[in-house]
Parts: structure tokens; C-alpha cells; sequence
């Protein structure tokens, strides 16, 4: 898990990502948040992320519902007695059908892409290259899913994460 994962060079971050074998990122919204960034975040997380889901204060359940594209997951937090929180599902995630191959790449820093390219032989031409040759390759010799798990493999293996790189 990461909080505040930057996607797309920092245009956005995630409130919590899980970086198992896809990349699934929950976005939080409080009673006390407004839903102002919500239609640009559902953009941005479109290209990048496999599952998306909106944790969401009760008070700002009906208003975010339309702003969510049908496969989005959402779940309702209530503060109980206590302290304690219960998320209760409105909506179970699904598979993002809008996810973009380059925009999930940008995710690696360039040393990762180059390591990447290494291991499975195909950094012949490329090496010593910017980040957006690199992620060409990338592309070129991975399916979507195996990139997806390929990027989430260098980002859990990050030991130091520093403030968000620019490309």
C-alpha cells in the first residue's frame, strides 16, 4: 500500500493505492472535502489505475454518484460510536475499461523502465534513452497486464520514494 501515489507526473495523487498484482487506488472524501476535484481525479485515475474506488461521507453520496463512471467502486464511511469507522459498499469496483498502457509506465522512474527492459532482455538499442523511449519499449514487449504487474513489482521493491520525480 502507498499513500499519496503521484500519477501522471504528480497531476494527481491518490489518497491510497494497493499495489498487489493491479493497481487499485481509493480516493476519500469527507464531510469536510468538496467534490471539486473529483471529475479531473476520475480522469487521471481512468489512465492509469485498474480499479478505482471512492470512499465517501453519506453527505456526499447522491452528488458524487454521477460524477463516477459505472466502474468505479464506491463504499460509504460512517463514523460510529466511538470512533471506529464502517464502510458500508454502495458499489463493488470493476475492471477499468479506459486504462492507458503509457500513462500506467509513466508510474516507473527511469533507472525501474531501464531495469525492467534489462531482465527481460530487450533494452538492446534503448539503453541510455529517456524515460518515454524506455516506456516505448515497454510497450512494445509487454501485454497491459504483465506492464501492470511489471509496475507494481518496482514500486513495491521502491525502498525510498522522495518527492514525486518529473519525467
Amino acid at each position: 500500500m502507498r499513500e499519496e501515489l503521484g500519477l501522471e507526473q504528480g497531476q494527481c495523487f491518490v489518497d491510497v493505492a494497493v499495489l498487489a498484482h493491479a493497481l487499485h487506488g481509493y480516493e476519500l472524501k469527507s464531510e469536510r472535502d468538496t467534490l471539486r476535484r473529483l471529475p479531473r481525479q476520475v480522469e487521471v485515475y481512468g489512465a492509469v489505475l485498474d480499479k478505482a474506488t471512492l470512499v465517501v461521507s453519506a453527505t456526499h453520496l447522491a452528488a458524487a454518484l454521477p460524477l463516477l463512471p459505472s466502474w468505479w467502486g464506491v463504499e460509504v464511511a460512517t463514523t460510529q460510536q466511538g470512533g471506529d469507522v464502517r464502510l458500508e459498499t454502495v458499489r463493488e469496483p470493476g475492471a477499468n475499461p479506459q486504462q492507458q498502457p503509457r500513462s500506467v509506465a509513466r508510474l516507473l522512474w527511469r533507472e525501474e523502465a531501464q531495469a525492467i527492459l534489462e531482465a527481460l532482455g530487450a533494452a538492446r538499442g534503448v539503453r541510455g534513452r529517456s524515460r518515454e523511449v524506455l516506456f516505448a519499449r515497454l510497450l512494445e514487449v509487454l501485454s497491459p497486464p504483465a506492464l501492470t504487474a511489471a509496475v507494481c513489482r518496482s514500486l513495491r521493491a521502491r525502498t525510498s520514494w522522495g518527492p514525486e520525480r518529473a519525467p
